[in-house]
């Protein structure tokens, strides 16, 4: 038994009964529900540490749910349950504050690998976390997801703060592009080394304020921050 509290945010009763006894068999602690108003309301008077949320649901769809919870949970991990698989839909998941995505069907192992480094990079990344970062010229704050130049606060979406804090912890050094895959997308897949390299691009343009500071391609191997 682990000390780990889950909620589950899922309509379909069959898929639900699977992975909600799937992860108690696990040793998770988890809640579910099947509507958004009520998971918002759980989240707001409970004390989870991941959220799994099916995007299709009742009333309040996954991707607006998301957005609704980061207003008073920055740093919770949320894996998203989709059947939608166009980039714009993927991007608007992580706009929303998504972690991660599960691509339906999938396999019971697929969701314990993803559940586990969710939490596992929560737990690693509470310390640095709770600190503000100096990168050349900039502050940054990944428990408020900001980047400060001077006056001028700049908002992050949560898969852009976490890549700028995985740049980080290797700065100067090699970001290995597959690495960085797995460990923030878990796979390595050409669709996610394409989503990848769009959240690059944007960070490259938060950036541009210290001239010092950039971010590289190391051709055939990944991303190294300069700063």
């Amino acid at each position: 038994m682990n000390n780990f509290k889950l909620l589950l945010v899922e309509d379909e009763p069959f898929l639900a009964k699977v992975v909600e006894d799937s992860l108690i068999q696990k040793g998770y602690a988890l809640t579910h529900v099947v509507d958004g108003k009520k998971a918002y309301n759980l989240v707001l008077s409970g004390d989870f540490h991941l959220l799994i949320l099916d995007v299709m649901l009742p009333g309040i769809d996954g991707f607006t749910l998301a957005k609704q919870i980061r207003q008073i949970h920055k740093k919770i991990p949320i894996l998203f349950l989709t059947a939608k698989t166009e980039t714009a839909d993927l991007i608007e998941g992580y706009r929303s504050g998504g972690n991660d995505y599960l691509k339906k069907p999938f396999s019971l192992d697929e969701l314990f690998l993803r559940v586990e480094e969710l939490l596992k990079r929560n737990q690693a990344q509470d310390k640095l976390s709770l600190i503000d970062i100096v990168i050349g010229k900039y502050t940054f704050s990944h428990h408020k997801q900001e980047l400060q130049y001077e006056h001028q606060v700049i908002k992050l979406s949560n898969r852009e703060s976490e890549l700028l804090l995985l740049l980080y912890q290797h700065k100067n050094n090699l970001t290995e592009r597959r690495m960085a895959l797995l460990s923030l997308w878990g796979d390595d897949s050409f669709f996610n080394t394409r989503t990848m390299d769009v959240f690059i691009t944007r960070l490259r343009k938060h950036l541009t304020l210290d001239k010092q500071v950039a971010i590289l391609n190391v051709r055939g191997l990944g991303y190294k921050l300069i700063c």
